[in-house]
């Protein structure tokens, strides 16, 4: 009778999997959460005490949240046009997620992506030929994931935690980004701190006016439809959600999880610097501060109210978009603070951590 082969020894140096996963960044399906009915009969409440709060009907509060984010034409188009950066970067933070990586730098990836657009503008100018749309969306999604590659490279080969990495490289690149509107890529009038415009030909196209919704829309969609299909279907997304599930495991069966790793995060910065092109391109046209609201931040609660899942997180987008389009009309409208907006994101995003808890307990 043949013997098994003795089991792989798991490395101790730079070679080494992942050490947090997987039980800091586990993924929970729907079923694992607190019942649904339960999660939206106390969001609903939250939503009804702060309306009476401010002396309003619950019922118009409600009214003019849906309003105005749905209401017409213009509202559901800045809704979505609002819900294309919390897809990119909620993807990008999703996909690291899955590996058993905290990327938390979706935001810094975000802005070094728009920086790399308008710096490839600065280098080629416009009227040359070979700078066309995909050039300038090519080079901010490698500005992403190169940025992204740093805390990666920290994590593999020094075992720096990528939580602190990816959060210091957050305020780095916010500081970069008011260097350089001050700086080298100031408009050439040199009176305020913005860039100049982006061409007119080099804008996204936007198809349903009056609203900004713009053709990134299409692009964004094709991504979740790609990360989906990369992760169920390829041999590479596999060996990413195995080091995910149990990195020691992983290792043992002889996946590469130092490349895993690598992937995760390279591909997480594309996305989210990729996100960062994509709204100069269609909706800023020009680098100023504040460049990004927070996309970043919040795309991690959209990747975890997404449960990790791209098609999920795409829905979870469109709720997060919604909601922050709509809080203008609750306050406008109804007299409610839109404060109560961030309330409810916070109700979600507890709601998702319980679930969390309970499939871990």
């Amino acid at each position: 009778m043949t013997s098994l082969p003795p089991a792989k020894p798991l490395p101790t140096g730079a070679d080494s999997p992942p050490q947090e996963a997987p039980s800091s960044v586990p993924r929970a399906g729907w079923g694992d959460f607190l019942p649904p009915a339960l999660a939206a009969l106390v969001i609903a409440g939250v939503f009804v005490a702060a309306a009476l709060a401010a002396h309003a009907s619950p019922a118009a509060a409600f009214s003019a949240l849906w309003n105005g984010a749905f209401g017409d034409s213009y509202a559901l188009g800045e809704t979505l046009t609002r819900a294309i950066p919390l897809l990119f970067t909620g993807l990008g933070v999703a996909v690291a997620f899955r590996c058993g990586i905290w990327n938390i730098g979706a935001e810094g990836q975000f802005l070094v992506g728009a920086l790399a657009v308008m710096a490839t503008l600065k280098v080629w100018r416009p009227g040359v030929p070979l700078v066309g749309v995909p050039v300038l969306l090519a080079a901010g999604a490698l500005a992403g994931a190169a940025w992204a590659g740093v805390p990666a490279w920290l994590r593999a080969r020094r075992a720096v935690p990528e939580v602190i990495s990816t959060i210091m490289l957050n305020f780095t690149a916010i500081q970069l980004f008011g260097w350089a509107i001050r700086g080298p890529l100031q408009e050439a009038a040199r009176r305020y701190p913005q860039s100049d415009e982006v061409p007119d030909l080099l804008q996204l196209w936007r198809f349903w006016p009056p609203t900004r919704l713009h053709s990134g829309l299409f692009l964004a969609l094709a991504a979740t439809v790609a990360l989906a299909v990369y992760l169920s279907r390829t041999v590479s997304g596999f060996q990413l959600r195995a080091t995910g599930a149990n990195p020691r495991a992983a290792y043992a069966a002889g996946i590469p999880t130092t490349r895993a790793l690598y992937t995760a995060m390279g591909l997480g910065g594309a996305l989210a610097g990729l996100g960062g092109a994509v709204e100069l391109l269609g909706v800023t046209f020009r680098l100023v501060e504040p460049f990004s609201p927070g996309y970043g931040y919040t795309a991690i609660a959209v990747a975890l109210v997404g449960a990790l899942s791209p098609g999920w997180v795409a829905l979870a987008a469109l709720l997060f978009g919604a909601l922050d389009v709509g809080s203008g009309a609750l306050q406008r409208v109804a007299g409610v603070p839109s404060v109560i907006v961030s309330v409810i994101q916070g109700a979600l995003l507890f709601f998702v951590a319980w679930g969390y808890a309970r499939r871990r307990a």
